[in-house]
């Protein structure tokens, strides 16, 4: 591939890998598998029960750290439960052999986040989670961690997703706000020293002006999800909703949250995003599992006028007190190569295109 200049690969780009055996498929990539600016990530049929997380290490592969770890193995042909407060690795059907100027991050999709399934990507020899280094050959694997639900999940169940990238495609901060002032990246004023290192989200914790609802609580004794089976679930078996109180709301350690910005976020058809959360010097809790945003997502042009980030919350270690319109976290734009041929709101299925506070697809809203 010849460009003249660093990005993410789209849609097309992603095809042509397949088309050339540098993104190998076990199975014919499902019809709405490859999206904008990633692909989705398959399971395979099995599914490892492991005695804690692991990151392999520059000398060993994943299947070599599998022999120490092992406890027992899960068949997924059929589906299985994957139990909360336990760690799975799974291997992917789908593998890599990309050239060396290619590069890859995998994130959770959104609806895995919502349900709050810590998912993470592994490589052989890999020393960071959700890293692929360039030129990287070898299979893929899904470490898997629900943390409040215990999931249903089967082979080809999609948890993740895998954005490819050449060179160093995000952009600096001057370009951050020049974007910001040209294109309303988030609908808010901003300062050029307010955009450093993104452009910065804030939570809404005034509530919907109707109702008052500013999120739900995860309860904690519930059922189990299919993550395959959108609207099967009645929200109120595992959710508590949330309402506004003096504008704030006082995170417990270990629940599990389901919040939304306060600002509506665009993004361009020719750039693509992540969320990133702020670092602990503004608070001990994580915003934000689930951090790709596609080209389209939010664009008025794609049906997405005032497309709101929801946020997946947890406070770690101490109750937080959040605030209204307080800075949880930073959204970092990055060049496309090309404008993709799908664009996230126009001909590729979208849950969450034009929402506000929604909770994941999988669950039946009164």
């Amino acid at each position: 591939m010849n460009f003249e200049r660093d990005g993410a690969l789209a849609s097309q780009h992603l095809r042509q890998l397949i088309s050339d055996g540098c993104l190998n498929l076990q199975t014919p990539a499902d019809d709405d598998q490859i999206q904008p600016a990633s692909i989705d990530l398959r399971l395979g049929d099995t599914a490892y029960r492991v005695r804690s997380s692991f990151l392999p290490g520059k000398e060993r592969t994943v299947s070599e750290c599998l022999q120490d770890m092992v406890m027992h193995r899960v068949d997924l042909q059929d589906g299985a439960v994957l139990e909360k407060s336990c760690v799975y690795i799974v291997p992917l059907q789908e593998r890599l052999n990309l050239p060396e100027a290619l590069s890859a991050a995998g994130n959770p999709k959104s609806s895995t986040g919502r349900i709050d399934v810590f998912t993470r990507l592994i490589t052989d020899y890999g020393v960071e989670f959700e890293q692929v280094p360039a030129g990287y050959s070898g299979p893929l694997y899904a470490e898997i961690a629900p943390l409040t639900f215990s999931v249903l999940v089967r082979k080809g169940s999609r948890l993740s997703q895998l954005r490819v990238r050449l060179g160093q495609p995000s952009i600096d901060d001057a370009s951050h706000f020049r974007l910001q002032t040209n294109e309303r990246l988030v609908d808010l004023d901003l300062t050029e020293t307010e955009v450093k290192n993104g452009v910065p989200v804030s939570v809404d914790l005034a509530g919907d002006p109707e109702t008052g609802l500013i999120g739900y609580r995860a309860k904690r004794h519930s059922g189990v999800v299919d993550v395959d089976k959108p609207g099967a679930h009645a929200y109120a078996d595992f959710w508590e909703p949330l309402y506004a109180h003096s504008k704030q709301l006082i995170l417990d350690p270990g629940e599990f949250y389901i919040l939304v910005s306060k600002e509506a976020v665009h993004v361009p058809f020719d750039y693509a995003a992540e969320m990133i959360p702020y670092d602990t010097l503004v608070g001990e809790f994580r915003v934000h599992y689930a951090g790709f945003f596609d080209p389209g997502f939010g664009a008025a042009a794609a049906g997405g006028g005032g497309s709101r980030a929801v946020l997946e919350v947890r406070s770690f270690d101490v109750p937080f007190l959040l605030e209204d319109g307080q800075n949880v976290g930073r959204l970092v734009y990055e060049n496309m190569l090309e404008t993709p041929d799908r664009i996230y709101g126009q001909g590729v299925p979208s849950n969450y295109q034009a929402q506000g506070l929604k909770l994941s697809k999988h669950f039946l809203m009164d």
